[in-house]
């Protein structure tokens, strides 16, 4: 029987403070599941993931499609919407793709309501969860690092449906206490006031229960006990559609600048779905209406008359659940659940036909919602290359001629640029004493470090795809040259990131530099400032212009980077001898100096190439 609701004897809910910290718990659990979830996916999709999504992604009805079959198949367009927001902060999708499959996802989320009116229950997939942990603690401890990264991303999965549950099994009991809103039946008849109040009321509990579904729920228990009408009741499911995108932000709130866009764009497009749909609300819950008339069970508008119009006591009594003998109960309680049922449809009818119409109109704007939402969040000035993408080669059929180099020329030419300005981190840190702002600048180079290794893939792909094409034995050579290129540029960014790890080892242990060893790694960073320098001079210099003079210069840099490293390396064992500083100090020191001297070694590798590649 749907809606037949026992008599709940407890009005007053007791929410202790310990509930409190159990709810923010749960959500830190949510939080730190995406997280998990997220560099899980960074470390195992690679490119197969990323292709699959981006395939079936290909374009907007596909997007579309995506999103309403997932979040069908896990019953939680909040579950959907922040696994959209790790595959954005991953770099497996573009904000493009996530806003179709966001879309999708307000659909696919109407069928846990029809699944509400027709069955009345609904598939908890967070009963998986714990199995899940179970199957992947052995992976997470394998030697295997391609099982661990599974193993991480599948705990990181069962966190983030364990703190979807307990999210809403910690707000305070409003699906079991729904005499708590009986007060809002007094401001149901105050036109568009009243429908913009339980917009707000609708969004709100959204936010507190951190589920659209339960609030559905809750909307179809305060719509069939007759504290408001129908239309009321659409108007909270229109509140309820803003308020689920507020899982998403939350997700968002510590991912990259792209996954934060794709969350606002959710909120954004839901916003604009609401606003045309206030302008049209009377007719389009009079079409929701007419239709569950004329092919459902009845008229769900009626309801609220049919209850008010029988003294309380009768509702009580055919509201309860019990069976009568009385034929005039009987008809009454058959009456009474006919129209239940009626607005049970009718609610999931408003629900999908808003979010399918929405679609329809809102589909053929999703570029002008990613201008949109990337006006409004905009990268620090300190960040605005610290997101993965590729500024000049795009996905597509690749021409067959010379010209397919020009783009990866000038992506070369940015990848060198990013790891100069990755350096110029790792000099940053050297000298930052303030712990925190260490760890930011630290967190930043990892950053730089994983975008190198994914540029250095898709960048060795489109290369290696023209090669495949009719080109010169020249230019097929010139390619070559440019994957060794990248590879080299690939290292630098390793022996950046591997300074910043040696830095943070000496913090560590706690090890103070005499000023001698500082001026003699400062003395290395401008060394290697220099060399990196003059590569990205060679990187965007016209090939017609290299000439032989520009390798001697590398060569000199790397000529006075190694016997300045010789003299240092003499200059360490005579110091730690004199006790001028302590042996553990001197290891610190020359781990330094070693990376720095790789680092250049790794940079004229790169100058030598460039000028191969232009004889």
């Amino acid at each position: 029987m749907y809606f037949c609701l026992e008599k709940n004897k407890t009005n007053i809910m007791d929410y202790s403070f310990l509930d409190f910290l159990t709810l923010a718990g749960a959500l830190g659990m949510f939080l730190y599941g995406m997280k998990i979830m997220s560099e899980g996916l960074q470390k195992v999709a690679g490119d197969k993931l990323r292709n699959i999504l981006s395939a079936m992604t290909s374009n907007r009805i596909a997007g579309v499609f995506t999103g309403v079959c997932v979040t069908a198949l896990i019953q939680s367009s909040s579950a959907t919407t922040v696994m959209v927001v790790s595959f954005v902060n991953a770099g497996l999708l573009s904000l493009a793709q996530a806003i179709s499959v966001i879309m999708g996802a307000n659909v696919g989320t109407t069928v846990t309501a029809w699944l509400i009116s027709i069955f009345g229950f609904k598939v908890d997939i967070s009963v998986l969860a714990l199995p899940i942990i179970g199957i992947c603690i052995p992976l997470i401890f394998s030697n295997n690092n391609n099982r661990k990264s599974w193993g991480e991303f599948m705990m990181g999965f069962a966190l983030l449906f364990l703190g979807l549950t307990f999210l809403k099994d910690s707000v305070p009991d409003l699906r079991n206490n729904p005499e708590a809103l009986s007060f809002i039946q007094n401001y149901t008849s105050m036109g568009y006031a009243s429908i913009f109040l339980f917009l707000f009321i609708g969004g709100a509990l959204t936010v507190i229960v951190q589920s659209s579904s339960a609030t559905v729920a809750i909307t179809l228990i305060m719509c069939t006990k007759g504290w408001i009408p129908f239309e009321m009741a659409a108007a909270m499911v229109l509140g309820e559609n803003i308020g689920t995108t507020i899982t998403a932000n939350i997700a968002a709130i510590k991912a990259n600048i792209q996954a934060r866009r794709a969350a606002l764009a959710h909120f954004i497009f839901n916003v604009f779905g609401v606003c045309w749909a206030l302008l049209l609300f009377y007719p389009f819950a009079t079409l929701i209406s007419w239709i569950v008339t004329n092919y459902g069970p009845g008229n769900p508008a009626e309801l609220t008359s049919f209850l008010n119009s029988l003294p309380p006591e009768v509702v009580e009594q055919i509201t309860s659940g019990e069976n009568f003998t009385d034929p005039e109960l009987v008809a009454l309680q058959d009456k009474a659940l006919s129209l239940q049922i009626s607005v049970s449809f009718g609610l999931s009818l408003f629900h999908t036909l808003f979010n399918i119409t929405n679609i329809c109109v809102m589909i053929w704007f999703v570029n002008s919602y990613v201008k949109i939402c990337s006006c409004i969040i905009k990268p620090k000035k300190d960040q605005q290359e610290e997101e993965f993408q590729l500024r000049f080669i795009s996905a597509g059929i690749l021409s067959t001629s010379e010209i397919t180099l020009a783009p990866a020329k000038q992506e070369i030419g940015l990848y060198g640029k990013r790891v100069h300005r990755m350096f110029g981190m790792v000099q940053e840190l050297y000298y930052e004493k303030d712990i925190d702002k260490f760890l930011k600048i630290y967190a930043r180079i990892e950053k730089y470090e994983q975008i190198s290794d994914r540029m250095e893939i898709e960048i060795a792909n489109y290369l290696t795809k023209a090669l495949e094409g009719r080109l010169s034995s020249l230019g097929k050579e010139n390619i070559r040259m440019m994957l060794r290129i990248i590879s080299e540029i690939e290292s630098i960014a390793d022996a950046c990131y591997n300074l910043a790890k040696a830095i943070k080892r000496r913090n560590d242990g706690n090890s103070i530099f005499t000023d001698n060893q500082n001026r003699s790694i400062n003395q290395m960073f401008s060394l290697d400032n220099k060399a990196i320098s003059h590569m990205n001079e060679l990187l965007e210099k016209p090939e017609q212009e290299i000439t032989n003079e520009d390798i001697n210069i590398s060569v000199n840099i790397e000529n006075e980077i190694n016997n300045y490293r010789n003299q240092l390396k003499n200059d360490n064992i005579e110091n730690i001898d004199a006790k001028r500083y302590e042996y553990a100090d001197g290891i610190y020191y020359m781990d330094i100096v070693s990376e720095c001297e790789k680092l250049g070694d790794y940079v004229i590798n790169v100058a030598q190439a460039v000028v191969k590649k232009k004889s």
